[in-house]
């Protein structure tokens, strides 16, 4: 008898993004949680997020997300708004956070946020460390994908 997937044991997705992998080359991922108000997170189950100039900074021996949009929630009074663009606490080992930190400031590497989602009901961030692609790498990725779809059609084609 196949079992059943419990809905609030598999990551669900909230958003993605997609412009990590196109801008650098990551090279570590990490599992955090996120420090979050209740109208933020009604707002995340919406997907209403956006990564555009997200990263993560180092404060105090903490971790934060800075510069990711979680939109208001439209269904709160004024009063109890959060501010969409406020810095938000990871949540991180202190050994984590320590080589994250010496790996960025030695390395020249940088953290970018990848994937929101749900797990076990709590709000998790996949982090990549990460360095930066220059043109020409990202140009030999657009080959390299081109030419593995086109051995694919190919390949269906023969059968």
């Amino acid at each position: 008898m196949a079992k059943k997937k419990n809905k609030s044991s598999s990551p669900d997705s909230i958003a993605v993004n997609k412009q990590a992998h196109r801008l650098y080359e990551i090279l570590e991922t990490f599992e955090a949680g996120i420090s979050l108000l209740g109208s933020e997170v009604k707002s995340l189950r919406g997907g209403h997020v956006a990564f555009k100039d997200g990263y993560v900074a180092f404060r105090d021996g903490s971790a934060y997300l800075v510069g990711v949009h979680v939109a208001p929630y439209e269904k709160t009074g004024i009063y109890d708004q959060h501010d969409p663009e406020r810095p938000r606490r990871l949540l991180l080992h202190k050994h984590e956070i320590d080589t994250l930190q010496a790996k960025t400031d030695q390395k020249g590497l940088t953290v970018v946020p990848m994937k929101l989602y749900f797990s076990h009901g709590k709000v998790k961030l996949l982090i990549g460390l990460g360095r930066g692609k220059n043109v020409h790498s990202k140009k030999e990725d657009l080959k390299a994908r081109d030419m593995a779809r086109d051995t694919a059609r190919q390949l269906a084609d023969y059968k």
